[in-house]
């Protein structure tokens, strides 16, 4: 989710190669023995791609005027966890949306001035569910609080089963469920004749880690669920414009002035869905190394000139994750772009569709249009395929999407114009999601699971902001090439899976060949601050005796320079330090970091022109620039100045970009 904004060497073409051999080498369930195995295929794999826990089947429909939605989920569930199950939970993430919900008290909590409005209210509404073979268990259900014990909160629900069902074994669940949606708030609802159905319908939890994995919805926390195949009957007025999950298999006109609508999805873990009559279709194409991909935009009259702008950046973005970091398997992606006054459906990531965030007016320089749909693009990888715990991972997807957001604007626009290039002045984002990480440099470490953050404010300034910056440095201490071939590495293993942060962790260190302990226990699981500053930079004449010397002599007299390096944190990183002397005289020295202090000294018959902490800039960690360096010791009036100015700068900008968003 983009909602927080804080050159990679290109593989040759044996890298598409390898990215093709390497999706069909790697073992995989063939789905020979599932029910739909033999449908219609959507991904562009002839075999199954993940280990399909879940079959989704539903049959809804949406009245437009109500904005409300009954539908009819069957949901075939397979038990792979090796034990016998007899207690199932599942999300209501609809029911989020009401006054004395976790979710709300947590929004309140951190934004006092919000204020509860009616328009918000949303539910979803379990009729009844029943199990094949054992009857109507409606009166089985209850509501659970697993993280915070609140009883007004709706948005799980625990049934237990008369029997259990056995490792190898398969459940049935018929679930009639009642939506009705708010205005849109956090990701679902309407706005005017604009809906997104998103998190609309009974999700089971993930067994992970020996146990159900099912927390309630938290302001600060996304999704978690298993892969399987979706087939969703969507009836609806016939004017409206849909766009989907999956890939749409049958229309169907019906007599009373709506349609059916189709959609297929395999491989994926979510299914989300929008409708509009005003929609403008755009379609490309982007050929990978996999296949053929549609692009579908889907964009607001008013928004209609930008198209060209959302469709260039998804196909150089697709070029790049697919040259990089391996093949994106579906034949369709679906880009979203919400109305005015919709811009909290923006920003957003479902397997198949994103949603955008712009505005009419904005310029060609300020790259929001490009830096969102690159990221929500970003993840269709680090969350729709690499499918972490986003409630006690979310660095995992977030961060990595955050990094690779980076790397891949940075390739596509210039390093230092990634962000912003308007009326001669530029900005990197690599530099933005540094600013967000200074706003919490040392409040929770990237591991925290996202609901327990400090606040919300935390939450995103660590998982998208800090988790970027400690992965830019990262790359300084093993090579930019070397961490490109670790998230490759990454992908290609754990795609179709649900790795964990040391999973992650250990492939960067195989592949490194280095062990990073010492990094990772400061910049990922601990909050320590790493900031180094010139302490003291001085030259002083070795003889004070000046009475006796002719002007070949004091020409010639000696200077003992001393240069203090001060470790102001308790990050304890290696660091490179430059000295230059007014002869040109160059001195570049090495300190490991380990004490609080060091100090390097010369003897030369010249004085000190400048002294620099991290002269090459490789530590976009260290949280203060500024006092890294001293020029002409003893007057930093005119440092000092340039300082506040560019803070100033930096300060307006980040305002302004967190306005827009």
């Amino acid at each position: 989710m983009a909602r927080h904004f804080g050159r990679l060497t290109r593989l040759a073409i044996v890298g598409v190669a390898c990215a093709m051999q390497a999706f069909a080498q790697t073992p995989a369930p063939d789905g020979s023995g599932l029910p739909g195995a033999n449908v219609l295929r959507a991904t562009l794999s002839q075999t199954a791609l993940s280990e399909r826990v879940v079959e989704y089947e539903i049959d809804a429909r949406y009245n437009a005027d109500k904005k409300s939605l009954d539908a009819t989920e069957t949901l075939t569930y397979h038990n792979l966890t090796g034990q016998p199950l007899d207690t199932f939970p599942f999300h209501l993430y609809l029911n989020a949306f009401q006054p004395t919900s976790t979710f709300m008290r947590e929004v309140r909590l951190d934004k006092p001035s919000f204020e509860w409005q009616e328009k918000y209210r949303a539910s979803a509404t379990v009729k009844s569910l029943e199990v094949v073979g054992m009857g109507d268990l409606t009166s089985q259900m209850r509501f659970v609080a697993p993280d915070d014990g609140n009883p007004e909160d709706r948005t799980v629900f625990e049934v237990k089963l008369p029997r259990a069902i056995a490792p190898g074994e398969s459940v049935k669940f018929r679930i009639v469920f009642h939506d009705q949606f708010g205005e849109v708030y956090a990701r679902t609802g309407y706005k005017r004749d604009f809906i997104m159905g998103a998190q609309w319908f009974p999700k089971i939890g993930v067994w992970w880690q020996g146990k159900w994995n099912c927390h309630q919805f938290h302001a600060t926390t996304e999704f978690f669920a298993d892969f399987g195949t979706f087939d969703v009957k969507l009836t609806l007025p016939q004017n409206e414009i849909v766009g989907a999950s999956g890939v749409e298999t049958g229309n169907v006109k019906n007599s009373d002035g709506t349609k059916t609508l189709t959609f297929h999805g395999e491989d994926i873990h979510d299914f989300a869905w929008t409708a509009e009559p005003q929609y403008r279709v755009y379609e490309g194409d982007f050929v990978g190394s996999l296949g053929h991909t549609k692009i579908r935009l889907l964009m607001q009259p008013g928004h209609a000139r930008q198209a060209e702008r959302h469709m260039r950046v998804m196909k150089e973005t697709m070029a790049r994750f697919d040259r990089w970091y391996g093949p994106y398997p579906y034949p369709q992606i679906t880009v979203v772009d919400p109305p005015h006054g919709g811009s909290e459906a923006g920003g957003m990531e479902y397997p198949m569709l994103i949603t955008g965030d712009t505005t009419w007016w904005l310029p060609d320089g300020i790259r929001l249009v490009e830096l969102v749909v690159e990221h929500e693009f970003g993840h269709q990888y680090w969350y729709g395929m690499v499918a972490t715990n986003e409630f006690e991972d979310a660095w995992l997807d977030e961060g990595i999407n955050s990094y690779t957001e980076c790397k891949v604007l940075d390739d596509i626009f210039g390093k230092d114009k990634s962000a912003l290039d308007l009326w001669g002045i530029t900005g990197g984002d690599d530099g933005l999601q540094r600013d967000t990480y200074l706003s919490a440099t040392d409040r929770d470490p990237l591991t925290r699971p996202a609901y327990e953050y400090l606040n919300y404010a935390s939450y995103g300034d660590v998982t998208y902001g800090k988790s970027a910056t400690v992965l830019l440095t990262l790359e300084k201490v093993i090579g930019e090439e070397t961490l490109q071939r670790a998230l490759r590495a990454y992908f290609l293993k754990y795609r179709f899976k649900h790795p964990t942060s040391e999973d992650f962790l250990k492939t960067v260190e195989e592949v490194s060949g280095q062990d990073l302990r010492w990094f990772y226990d400061q910049a990922v699981y601990g909050t320590q601050l790493l900031d180094y500053e010139i302490l003291r930079a001085n030259s002083d004449v070795t003889d004070w005796d000046r009475s006796s010397k002719s002007e070949l002599d004091a020409r010639r007299e000696l200077f003992q320079t001393s240069v203090v390096v001060h470790r102001k944190g308790d990050f304890v990183f290696p660091v490179d330090v430059q000295v230059q002397f007014e002869n040109g005289e160059t001195a570049t020295e090495h300190w490991d970091g380990k004490d609080r202090w060091h100090r390097f000294s010369y003897l030369k018959n010249t004085r000190i022109l400048s002294a620099q902490v991290d002269p090459a800039y490789a530590i976009p960690l260290d949280k203060d620039f500024y006092n890294n360096s001293v020029l002409k010791p003893g007057d930093h009036a005119a440092r000092n100045k340039l300082t506040h100015y560019w803070i100033v700068f930096v300060q307006f900008l980040s305002q302004l970009l967190a306005w827009l968003t």
